[in-house]
């Protein structure tokens, strides 16, 4: 099979994997800016439901559910960098948007909480 052949053929799960790859990178860049995060005063906001993160979560996260982060504006402060996450950094990513699109400017998607878990 020619490469050209290949793509034509694969071309929906290289896309899928090099989203994938986006994604995984974006959140190793957030983590190793987790010092600074922290000494900078970073709230750390888990956005999985309320049993989800009863059930688990990384030290110093509150939990915001995705479903009440626009009514919960104010618990949340501007003036200081925002960290999300939540199971796999997909709900994070969409409230990463939000709060942009809310006027925050110091918005991170961390992906999954674990990665955040023994770090803060």
């Amino acid at each position: 099979m020619t490469p050209e052949e290949i793509l034509k053929t694969y071309w929906p799960l290289l896309l899928l994997a090099a989203w994938f790859a986006y994604r995984w990178q974006s959140s190793r860049r957030v983590l190793g800016k987790l010092p600074d995060l922290k000494r900078r005063g970073a709230m750390f906001i888990d956005v999985r439901t309320p049993q989800e993160f009863s059930a688990a979560s990384a030290n110093r996260t509150v939990n915001v559910p995705i479903q009440e982060l626009a009514g919960r504006l104010n618990e949340i402060p501007r003036e200081r960098p925002v960290v999300l996450c939540c199971a796999s950094g997909t709900r994070s990513a969409m409230a990463t948007r939000t709060l942009q699109r809310r006027g925050y400017t110091e918005v991170y998607n961390a992906g999954s909480w674990r990665g955040l878990d023994g770090k803060l």
